[in-house]
């Protein structure tokens, strides 16, 4: 790593600090913990357009400022692994009208353990030629590259082998595992995720009572901080996510975390009384004693019903992907919560986008 690049880095960190610090102030005057990430190979997805111009098929990205298209063969900020399933592509497509025949996009989905699941979508049916193709150059790749290969088209997904693949992570030094399922959320940056559970688990740890988590994802939250409280109770509207889930406890043997498939507006209706839900009938809400909630909403941010719900809560850790939703949020629940502790984890080096995090304890 160059000593520019170094430098660009920490300039652009020191922007995004100032931003959230300015952002929090009416709310919270002490330090930031303050995340970093490494300047490259930190991005675990990516996904390119494909263009075709004669005879070669590359990667291409749009310019931010003036949109324009640019061939993409290498990419920095990609994991390592991403690189060269990049590299084995290109040489893949050369020649080779079945496999780039009509094709639009290639998405990357990879892991710290070198993982990587590689997704081709086209603009035209997928048929056994098709198929019999991609299982070629699959058998054809060197055999400790542990790389599938999923095929869409309109209507049509032709997994191989798996449509997710196994991250695994270091977590307080405990190891745990997460199956990210293909074309669902993941945490984009793995090594900053880490810290982002790290200081979640730090700032709420009551064993003797209950967390409520809501938008749980996949339960890359839910499943760590499993081990630091009573139970937990998770609550995630996405099928596909509440299924990792589900697949997810189970490889980690977590035995005090259930998850219910309700969106956060549907799971305050049901805290409320206002509606009963059959998804909640083999779920007794009156058993748990909640402390603590954990909320890691769309950039839109949460609901105003949902926050007259969470500030009933004595303890809120509310993780964000918009600096600004997060504020106008703040706006109501400083009302009743004071800010206690504040994280900026650079999920996105060298982007505008700025993951943070709020500790809130209710006066």
């Amino acid at each position: 790593m160059s000593e520019n690049i170094s430098e660009k880095y920490q300039l652009q960190l020191d922007e995004k600090t100032n931003r959230v610090k300015n952002l929090l102030s009416s709310f919270y005057d002490s330090d930031i913990d303050i995340y970093a990430s490494q300047p490259h190979h930190f991005r675990m997805r990516a996904e390119f357009r494909i263009w075709h111009d004669g005879l070669d098929t590359y990667h291409i990205m749009f310019d931010k400022v003036n949109k324009e298209q640019y061939r993409v063969d290498q990419l920095e900020a990609a994991s390592e692994i991403i690189n060269v399933g990049m590299n084995l592509m290109n040489e893949a497509f050369k020649g080779n009208e079945i496999l780039r025949r009509k094709l639009f996009q290639v998405d990357y989905l990879s892991t710290l353990t070198d993982e990587l699941l590689i997704t081709l979508v086209y603009h035209k049916p997928l048929d056994e030629t098709w198929e019999a193709e991609i299982k070629r150059l699959k058998d054809s790749l060197p055999k400790d590259l542990k790389i599938s290969f999923i095929g869409r088209s309109k209507k049509q997904k032709v997994v191989l082998e798996n449509d997710y693949v196994i991250e695994e992570l270091s977590i307080k030094g405990e190891r745990y595992k997460f199956k990210q399922i293909e074309n669902s959320f993941t945490q984009p940056n793995a090594r900053v995720n880490c810290h982002m559970i790290e200081w979640s688990m730090a700032q709420a740890s009551e064993t003797e009572r209950d967390l409520l988590e809501l938008y749980c994802g996949s339960g890359n939250f839910s499943v760590p901080l499993a081990s630091c409280f009573r139970n937990v109770l998770a609550t995630e509207i996405s099928k596909s996510s509440v299924s990792a889930a589900q697949f997810n406890i189970e490889m980690n043997n977590v035995e005090n975390l259930t998850i219910v498939r309700l969106s956060s507006e549907e799971f305050t209706e049901a805290m409320t009384g206002v509606r009963e839900f059959h998804r909640l009938r083999d779920v007794d809400l009156g058993q748990y004693d909640f402390s603590t909630v954990l909320v890691d909403p769309p950039r839109a941010g949460i609901d105003d019903k949902t926050i007259e719900l969470i500030q009933q809560f004595e303890n809120i850790v509310y993780i964000s992907c918009n600096p600004e939703t997060l504020a106008e949020n703040l706006e109501k629940l400083h009302k009743t919560h004071d800010v206690r502790r504040a994280a900026l984890f650079d999920q996105f080096p060298f982007t505008e986008h700025i993951e943070s995090g709020v500790y809130l304890v209710k006066r």
